[in-house]
């Protein structure tokens, strides 16, 4: 037995890695192994023979097995030792330059809108992305048989079989915000709505998921002109030019009356969109005066006050102003899009220093 001994014990310190050290546990205390063969032997012997051989037996069979715990826990130790250092990493490094994050446009442009509006007196309101049925329709004065309201353009939420319950949608527009900021504050009122909004269309202008502002502006005398003068502020600050020449042109949505849709002049010489002068036009939004039905589901008085409400694309505009030619980018996650139109987070937009640096 001090021969197996030192055999086993000797080979257990020498194995190099598991497997090796596997095929000595079986050769050594394996239902085959030299240990477990001689302890079979056992039952041939004298009591007297098996008395003095069993407890040596069981020592030595002991001893190998603790031999073998050790040696597997000292090569896991040493695997763990060398995937450690092979995947070290200096966190007290500096941060490369070239991996600094970037402000997305539509954030940057959302910061602008929010300065401009905000210089004229426009607070901001938010609301739920999930909307009710009669915020996103029926509060707005759009009727049940409008196309809007069909499964082929609007995000219906499933609900259960027998579910009594309003049917909810993902929002597409921010509108209803308008109506859970006058059933709140009452009027006067004036705000901006901006968040994401949903609708059943993906091409090169249009993606199921996009970003609108909405403005509203509720007030005893308020008219068109005061909606003029306030688009017409809002495209010079914007797109930083001195003069803009906006057009209106009549239109129908069923939340104004009567209801506006609002064309920039520009240019498109040489490519590349100049605003403020040329022979074109560019349609960027749609606005009106707020239907009285309108009104009425907000909790106001349609007799006492009245105002306006416009609308307006986010990522639009940001294609527009930064030269952006396909929505579509704006959600690919592509970290070579963003380096090339991201801003830098120190670039925050102020009418003082300028919206864009």
């Amino acid at each position: 037995m001090d021969d197996l001994r030192q055999k086993y014990i000797g080979a257990i310190a020498d194995a190099a890695d598991e497997p090796a050290l596997e095929e000595l546990r079986l050769q050594a205390v394996g239902k085959k192994g030299e240990v477990s063969l001689m302890m079979r032997e056992l039952g041939k012997m004298t009591p007297d023979e098996r008395q003095e051989m069993g407890p040596k037996l069981n020592a030595l069979k002991d001893e190998i097995n603790s031999a073998l715990a050790a040696k597997k826990a000292a090569l896991a130790d040493a695997a763990l030792n060398e995937r450690l250092r092979a995947e070290w990493l200096d966190v007290t490094l500096p941060g490369r330059p070239r991996r600094q994050g970037t402000i997305h446009p539509v954030s940057q442009v959302t910061d602008e809108i929010t300065a401009i509006f905000a210089d004229m007196g426009f607070s901001v309101a938010e609301g739920p992305q999930i909307e009710s049925d009669w915020f996103n329709f029926d509060a707005l004065n759009i009727p049940p048989e409008h196309p809007a309201r069909q499964e082929h353009d609007t995000f219906f939420m499933s609900r259960a079989e027998g579910d009594d319950r309003p049917p909810h949608v993902l929002r597409t527009h921010t509108s209803p915000v308008q109506i859970r900021a006058m059933q709140e504050t009452g009027a006067p009122i004036r705000v901006i709505a901006p968040g994401r909004v949903y609708r059943c269309d993906y091409d090169q202008t249009h993606t199921p998921m996009f970003h609108q502002v909405e403005g509203l502006a509720i007030g005893r005398d308020i008219s068109m002109a005061n909606l003029k003068w306030v688009l017409e502020e809002f495209c010079r600050a914007f797109f930083e030019v001195e003069g803009v020449e906006l057009r209106f042109r009549a239109s129908h949505f069923p939340f104004t009356e009567p209801s506006a849709e609002v064309d920039i002049r520009c240019s498109w010489a040489g490519g590349s969109l100049k605003i403020g002068e040329g022979d074109d036009w560019l349609e960027i939004l749609g606005s009106g005066m707020v239907h009285p039905k309108v009104l009425k589901a907000g909790g106001i008085d349609p007799d006492q006050w009245q105002g306006f409400a416009f609308g307006m694309g986010i990522d639009r505009l940001a294609m527009l102003k930064y030269g952006i030619p396909d929505l579509r980018a704006f959600f690919d996650s592509d970290l070579r899009w963003l380096r090339h139109y991201g801003f830098s987070a120190l670039d925050v937009p102020t009418l003082q220093g300028g919206l864009s640096v």
